[in-house]
């Protein structure tokens, strides 16, 4: 039987909300092997000036747990 374990992530961007989630993906990736899959759960940004300075993707990562 396979166990598949979620973790809930914020990414972060200057660039956009695609790099946001690339973002949280692979800081994930330093630490959780055999990640799986990544659900986008919410997309935010910080506004500055009328601007928007920085992008945050709300993302769930999936990954299986190794059966030792």
């Amino acid at each position: 039987m396979t166990v598949v374990k979620v973790v809930e992530l914020v990414g972060e961007s200057q660039a956009g909300w695609e790099d946001a989630v690339k973002n949280a993906v692979a800081d994930a990736a330093k630490t959780i092997d055999n990640i799986t899959g990544v659900h986008v759960e919410n997309l935010t940004a910080n506004v500055r000036d009328g601007d928007v300075v920085e992008y945050k993707a709300n993302v769930k990562v999936a990954f299986g747990v190794l059966d030792r």
